[in-house]
């Protein structure tokens, strides 16, 4: 499966995320975990083509994600995996036949020299907002504990004129966030 994902993303202190799910009226059982583990080849040959491979667990269910730059936003190839497949990959297997393997052989990047690097725990909560997506994170990596709020989008245009009136209507300071597999490999890797 693939999907374009267009998405403006803005780092919190803990007190601006707190009065934005004070404000969305969030309660507990609105919040969800999911955790993302990381891939890439030992040498970083996705991050240095500004792509991403993760598989995600949420709930009991898993898949795999590979992103990529489109135009605007990042073409993402989803592939689903069964537990079982997904503990053999963090065990050193290699991914499975399909779109993903598919699509790194055009990054000219072999699945086998893929290594799991580590995970990113996110308390997630979503709300629909004008004709998108909002969604507040609280997330967990290495030692450190961030805070972001995503605005998800058909329209790049659109969106970043919401995502920035949104922002100013509730005060929050600007500060554009990296993505969370950036924001890892910098907290993680680069101490």
């Amino acid at each position: 499966m693939e999907e374009l994902e267009i998405e403006f993303r803005n780092l919190l202190n803990e007190n601006e995320y707190a009065s934005l799910c004070d404000l969305f009226r969030l309660k507990e059982t609105d919040y969800f975990e999911q955790t993302n583990y990381y891939f890439d080849t030992k040498d970083f040959a996705l991050k240095a083509r500004l792509s991403a491979l993760r598989i995600r667990k949420k709930g009991s269910h898993f898949e795999m994600t590979l992103k990529t730059p489109q135009g605007d936003g990042l073409l993402e190839t989803t592939q689903y995996l069964g537990g079982d497949q997904a503990e053999a990959i963090f065990d050193g297997a290699n991914i499975p036949t399909g779109p993903i393997r598919d699509k790194l052989a055009t990054l000219s990047i072999s699945y086998e020299d893929l290594h799991y690097f580590g995970s990113l725990k996110t308390i997630r909560a979503e709300v629909e907002y004008k004709k998108g997506l909002l969604v507040f994170d609280k997330n967990f990596y290495g030692d450190k504990i961030d805070f972001d709020v995503e605005y998800e989008v058909s329209d790049f245009k659109k969106g970043q004129e919401i995502f920035n009136r949104f922002l100013e209507r509730n005060e929050i300071t600007i500060q554009p966030a990296p993505n969370k597999i950036e924001r890892f490999y910098e907290h993680v890797y680069k101490k």
